[in-house]
């Protein structure tokens, strides 16, 4: 051990996990973020995850290798003196560097530009059906046109969040308020907010906002003791309502879906005009705008409110497809309750995914995301490369004797549904219990 360099212990490096005094650790090397934090451009999330811990993988994942001359302003002098690397991180660090090699990070093929052609074809015959026919059946195609056109800019959106898959970042930042907020109604920076901080926390009890539908679902009886959410910030309080609502949640979960859309616009306008530090968010709030002006005036145009009621219910029906394939990529899977570790980022990504199984002609419909796992490993690999990379993360798994789940697009339900009704079944009696209670 050298003189001339100064150690903590990672009990010591623990300590500095509080919001004026937040440390990580990367490679051994401890940093200093606690200012950083606030204008860190994935959020103060990610970092709060993993404050106080080493974290090594966790900024391999997300960050390209230009970001790592930025660390030295923030380096502490101190360096970590029980710094030990897994042999499971040293394989994921190692398969970081040969996609790196090999350009597959910046190698994104044309999916970008058939997606966006594929789109304004949905979008075109979409409102072309509703402005130029006077058929209920062709506008009821057109709604359903508009939820799947819906799904496939929500596979834009995500990419766009996760890379710069345009020629430059702004171009890049243009087509997440397109994508995102003009065209679906959904703002990118809510998207930003969460789904950081899901993959950091992936399948978190208490950290993962993905896993947090109280009082409607609850993936674990966990949820019954009321958790507190560190993402919230708040109770996740498991009351008498929360108690009815997961009681019958495996017959209520598709009738939720086909509604989810609606939650996903309350949240946008709830974070939009809260207190919280939203970046962008007068060009958020602008393309919200957008949306809700030409999405009104285009329902609007149909003949009754019969069929503006059906059209709106259709699409959102439709597009509950891409809610559900979501909710089966981690319902199913395992959870713990807790603050991430980020000395076993593999491990705890293996442990809360699941894939869906499909053949290579249906990629477009999952947006890639069907590949969930590796998608959570390697969050900037463009989608055209999931499906090559699939075979390697499989072989990964089984080396170090890590789960990798596979199931078809049935199975996942069956998994998920089974799921929630041993939730269920557990909250009935509860509710039982109080009700003989208290008469």
């Amino acid at each position: 051990m050298s003189d001339d360099k100064k150690y903590i212990t990672s009990e010591e490096l623990k300590k500095h996990d509080k919001q004026d005094d937040l440390w990580i650790s990367i490679q051994g090397k401890c940093y200093n973020v606690t200012d950083w934090v606030k204008e860190h451009p994935g959020g103060d999330i990610p970092i709060r995850s993993l404050a106080g811990q080493e974290a090594t993988d966790a900024f391999i994942a997300f960050h390209p290798g230009t970001a790592w001359k930025y660390l030295d302003k923030f380096f502490t002098g101190y360096h970590l003196k029980d710094y030990e690397v897994t042999e499971v991180s040293k394989d994921y660090r190692k398969l970081c560097s040969e996609f790196s090699k090999a350009g597959m990070f910046e190698k994104k093929g044309h999916g970008v530009i058939y997606s966006f052609c594929f789109v304004t074809l949905l979008m075109s015959l979409s409102f072309c059906g509703v402005l130029l026919s006077k058929y209920f059946l062709i506008h009821m195609l057109s709604a359903a046109l508009l939820g799947l056109a819906w799904m496939q800019i929500s596979y834009l959106g995500h990419d766009s969040g996760h890379y710069v898959m345009m020629t430059n970042r702004g171009f890049n930042k243009l087509a997440q308020i397109l994508t995102g907020n003009c065209l679906t109604g959904i703002s990118i920076a809510w998207w930003k907010w969460t789904h950081n901080a899901h993959h950091v926390a992936c399948n978190s009890l208490d950290h993962d906002p993905d896993l947090q539908h109280l009082p409607v679902f609850a993936v674990s009886t966990k949820f019954f003791k009321s958790l507190n959410s560190s993402f919230y910030g708040r109770e996740l309080t498991f009351d008498s309502v929360a108690k009815f609502f997961v009681s019958y949640q495996h017959f209520t979960y598709y009738p939720i879906m086909c509604v989810a859309r609606v939650n996903l616009f309350v949240q946008t306008f709830l974070l939009l005009f809260s207190t919280r530090k939203v970046p962008d968010r007068a060009l958020n709030i602008l393309g919200i705008l957008v949306f809700w002006t030409w999405f009104p005036l285009l329902v609007s145009t149909l003949p009754n409110w019969t069929e503006r009621f059906l059209f709106v219910l259709l699409s959102f029906c439709v597009t509950s497809l891409q809610h559900i394939q979501f909710t089966l990529n981690h319902f199913a899977a395992d959870v713990y309750v807790g603050q991430p570790e980020g000395n076993d980022w593999f491990e705890k990504q293996t442990s809360g995914t699941i894939d869906i199984a499909c053949v290579s002609w249906m990629d477009w419909f999952y947006g890639g995301l069907q590949f969930q796992l590796e998608h959570h490993l390697f969050p900037r690999l463009p989608r055209c490369h999931l499906r090559k990379v699939s075979p390697i993360v499989q072989d990964l798994c089984k080396k170090h004797k890590l789960p990798y789940r596979s199931l078809s697009f049935y199975e996942a339900n069956v998994w998920t549904l089974r799921t929630l009704k041993t939730a269920a079944m557990q909250a009935r009696g509860l509710l039982w219990e109080a009700v003989n209670t208290h008469g």
